[in-house]
């Protein structure tokens, strides 16, 4: 799958939710938001930030529904990819997608953690094929930064020279 065809996958989706890749992906502290090792790209935890303000916030269960959960990985998703696109300049760059953490704000009782997850893993494979396909992890946690509902990391390959 080339370039184009990945970025342009990637930048339909993301006109249908509404976030752009040219919002500038801030960080609130002393970390990276990737950290490269070799072939490997760690990314940083992702809110479901738009611009400047936390799209999807509160508790999935409560006052967040199912689909806004999965509208918020989403989100997430597309500022990993966001992220990467700024650090390898190409999509086309990355071999895989390696793994996958959704951690979700729910409540007690809400059981559809891997549902929200499955809104990343679909977007990741619809925009790098078979090679989005990756190890997942999904957890309910009682809180996340800023109030988001959900936060997304991302591990990813790299082609040899990129």
């Amino acid at each position: 799958m080339s370039d184009s065809t990945r970025s342009a996958i990637a930048d339909r989706i993301a006109a249908d939710i509404g976030f752009r890749f040219s919002d500038e992906i801030r960080v609130g502290g002393h970390y990276a938001p990737a950290v490269r090792d070799g072939r490997t790209v760690y990314i940083s935890g992702q809110v479901p930030r738009i611009g400047t303000e936390v799209a999807v916030t509160g508790r999935v269960g409560e006052t967040v529904s199912l689909d806004d959960a999965r509208r918020a990985a989403q989100i997430c998703t597309l500022r990993t990819l966001a992220i990467l696109r700024g650090m390898l300049a190409s999509l086309d760059a990355v071999e895989r997608v390696l793994r996958v953490c959704v951690f979700i704000q729910c409540t007690g009782d809400f059981t559809q953690q891997s549902e929200v997850a499955d809104a990343a893993s679909d977007l990741l494979h619809e925009v790098f094929g078979d090679a989005g396909v990756h190890a997942r992890t999904s957890v309910g946690v009682f809180a996340l930064p800023k109030n988001a509902a959900v936060e997304l990391d991302l591990v990813v390959a790299v082609r040899d020279g990129a």
